[in-house]
């Protein structure tokens, strides 16, 4: 990956670059782009790119619409399914208004501040994304039908599993741009699969995320397929999630290598992620449709925690060395990464800060434990109304976001709220809303 201005000028020259894409994120995690001709690059990194801020939900509006997208050299890829002559490449920009000073909405502006605070007490976070997707075919217009690829179940091979070579080309078009794919298996919904790329810093999964869903979305359409990442498209079948892995590092050090116990730094992170993670549940889990999934096919409904045990909120998966880490299993690939990872490691560094301890771990299979194990655990949120109650009295989202910005997001989540509870058919708005587009 190139990382300065000029390298990346040389590279165009290379490889025969005509068109470049400056990528974005919305609010609620849509990817956005602008596409510009190869020689307006150097202008692009000196001067931005305007773009009308009204027209994104979310931004701004039109008395204030313009806003500037700044290339990040170092996120600089080709698109593989756009091959040359007159090849393409992507940036993701970060996003300044006409005076230069950052937009105070810009996710990548708002993880990079909780990045540099977790820096400045010493600390450094590798956040890995463990992202679930449904493969549905296309009717005669390319148009996304509810039948699945396949009836496979977890880790099943062909002929049950039919998404083996979309998972093979999704992994090599990962590595041509640079990401490194681990593992990718079925899951275990109908047409549900899952590929999981290495871990990075938290800034670097969330652009890695961005990429792996598009990579995903392109490769699916290249086979005649839908990729869908809604968190629930098939009622009475598996949700897909999105577990965010953490390890915290000090001096170079995994500090998960201790033991996530009393008294450690590590139980303090993960401590302030527990006690935090309902009232962040707004940007973890965005969607009406995404609260469909607690509660069922290892998707967690209570705050909790254990080694290794599924049903938790949060566990430890048993590995060695650097791969040491807690698993936070709520959040859903419909997240903005950005600003879902800048409030997870805001709670984390809270939790330092206040020296705060996790409860006892629970052992039981909460899926099926009774009221006398269940009754004393704090609940996720049961609906994108009662997250829209908890952000709003967060101070911990308040200050990570900013009193407009939340302000703002939450009028138009309790809009959506307000449009799902009027649908006399929730079904049919999840099918209009969402399966479409997701």
């Amino acid at each position: 990956m190139n990382s300065t201005i000029s390298d990346v000028l040389a590279f165009v020259k290379e490889h025969d670059v005509k068109f470049v894409r400056l990528g974005f994120c919305d609010p609620f995690g849509f990817q956005k782009n602008i596409s510009i001709m190869a020689h307006e690059l150097p202008a692009a990194f000196a001067q931005g790119v305007s773009i009308d801020a009204h027209a994104i939900r979310g931004f701004r509006d039109a008395a204030r619409s313009d806003l500037l997208l700044f290339p990040v050299a170092g996120t600089l890829t080709v698109l593989p399914w756009r091959p040359g002559p007159g090849r393409v490449m992507r940036f993701y920009c970060d996003i300044k208004n006409p005076d230069g000073t950052p937009f105070a909405r810009d996710g990548r502006y708002l993880l990079r501040r909780v990045v540099q605070r977790a820096e400045a007490m010493g600390y450094v976070c590798k956040v890995g994304a463990e992202c679930e997707f449904y493969l549905f075919k296309t009717d005669e217009h390319g148009e996304p039908t509810y039948t699945t690829l396949d009836r496979g179940g977890y880790l099943d091979i062909s002929p049950l599993d039919k998404g083996e070579d979309i998972r093979r080309e999704i992994c090599l078009t990962l590595e041509e741009m640079g990401i490194q794919p681990e593992a990718s298996h079925h899951e275990q919904g109908p047409g549900q699969n899952e590929v999981d790329f290495k871990f990075s810093d938290a800034m670097g999964c969330a652009d890695n995320l961005l990429t792996f869903k598009s990579v995903v979305k392109a490769i699916a359409a290249r086979n005649g397929l839908f990729a869908s990442f809604m968190p629930k498209p098939i009622a009475g079948a598996p949700g897909s999630g999105m577990h965010v892995n953490l390890s915290l590092t000090k001096n170079g050090r995994n500090l998960f290598e201790q033991g996530s116990v009393q008294g450690t730094a590590a139980a303090s992170f993960m401590a302030g992620i527990l006690a935090k993670t309902p009232e962040i549940s707004l940007f973890l889990n965005p969607l009406v449709n995404s609260y469909e999934r607690f509660g069922a096919f290892e998707a967690p409904r209570y705050v909790s925690w254990s080694p290794q045990n599924r049903s938790q909120l949060v566990r430890i998966p048993a590995a060695s060395g650097e791969k040491l880490r807690m698993e936070l299993r709520s959040p859903d690939p419909t997240a903005n990464p950005y600003l879902a990872f800048a409030l997870i490691l805001a709670a984390g560094l809270d939790g330092i800060e206040q020296n705060m301890q996790p409860p006892e771990p629970v052992e039981a299979d909460l899926f099926a434990a009774d009221e006398s194990v269940t009754g004393r655990l704090t609940r996720l949120p049961e609906s994108l109304a009662e997250a829209i109650e908890l952000a709003q009295k967060s101070d911990l989202v308040r200050q990570v976001l900013g009193a407009e910005f939340l302000d703002c997001h939450l009028a138009m989540q309790k809009a959506e709220a307000e449009a799902f509870a009027a649908a006399k058919d929730k079904q049919a708005f999840y099918r209009e809303r969402y399966f479409p587009m997701i």
